[in-house]
C-alpha cells in the first residue's frame, strides 16, 4: 500500500485523537479536531458501533499513519517483533521507535514525523557523522544523530526546536540544542513511549 499523501488532519478526526501529524497548529491548539472533534464528512457526528475486528484494525491503522509506515514496513516490524523474546507488542513499538525518522522527531529537530522522514530523504541528516538518507534505518543505542551544518538555520528546524524545547522531549535521548544535535542513549521503556496505540490489539489482528 502506497503511504498515504492526503489531508492528514482528516485522519485525527476520523480517529478521534492526536496522532501528531500536524505540528506547530497542534502545539498552538488549532488543530482541526479540538476545533470539531468527530468524524469528517456528513454523517461524522453519528455514532457507529464497531466490531472487535473493527477496533483491531483502527489500532494498526492510527500506528501506521501516526509513523507514517507502510503495511509492508509494518507486518515486517511485528514478524520480527514475534521472533523476538519478550511481550511482541513492546517488541513492536521499540522497534518502530528506532526508526531514523522518528529518533529526529524525538530530538525536537523536527515537529512532525513527516518533515523529519523529509529532512532525512533529502540528505540532511548525519548519523555518526556520516549522512544517511535511509528514514528506515534502525537507530542503535549511542549513536549520534546530527542536522548537517547547512542545514541547521533552515527555518522549520529552527522554529521545531523553539516548539519542543517547550513542550518537552523524549527521555531516551540527549540532545545539544544549540549545534543541533543528539544522541540516542538508550531504548525506551514501553510505560515512557506516550501514543494512543493499543499494541495489544495489533497483536491480536496480526494473530488469527
Amino acid at each position: 500500500m502506497a503511504r498515504y499523501r492526503g489531508p492528514v488532519e482528516k485522519i485525527e478526526r476520523r480517529f478521534g485523537v492526536s496522532l501528531n501529524l500536524k505540528g506547530e497548529r497542534r502545539l498552538a491548539g488549532k488543530s482541526a479536531l479540538e476545533k470539531r472533534p468527530y468524524g469528517p464528512g456528513q454523517h461524522g457526528q453519528r455514532r457507529k458501533k464497531v466490531s472487535e475486528y473493527g477496533l483491531q484494525l483502527n489500532e494498526k491503522q492510527k500506528a501506521k499513519f501516526m509513523y507514517g509506515v507502510s503495511e509492508k514496513q509494518f507486518r515486517a516490524l511485528f514478524v520480527e517483533a514475534k521472533r523476538k523474546a519478550g511481550n511482541t507488542g513492546t517488541n513492536l513499538i521499540t522497534l518502530i521507535e528506532q526508526r531514523l525518522d522518528n529518533v529526529v522527531y524525538r530530538m525536537g529537530f523536527a515537529s512532525t514525523r513527516r518533515f523529519a522522514r523529509q529532512l532525512t530523504t533529502h540528505g540532511h541528516v548525519l548519523v555518526d557523522g556520516k549522512k544517511l538518507d535511509i528514514p528506515s534505518y534502525r537507530v542503535k543505542p549511542g549513536q549520534k544523530i546530527e542536522i548537517k551544518e547547512a542545514s541547521k538555520t533552515n527555518n522549520q528546524v529552527v522554529r521545531a526546536i523553539e516548539l519542543t524545547n517547550q513542550t518537552g522531549l523524549a527521555p531516551w535521548v540527549d540532545i545539544d540544542a544549540e549545534k543541533v544535535y543528539g544522541i540516542f542513549t538508550r531504548l525506551p521503556e514501553r510505560d515512557e513511549v506516550v501514543i494512543p496505540v493499543e499494541e495489544r490489539l495489533i497483536v491480536e489482528l496480526y494473530s488469527k
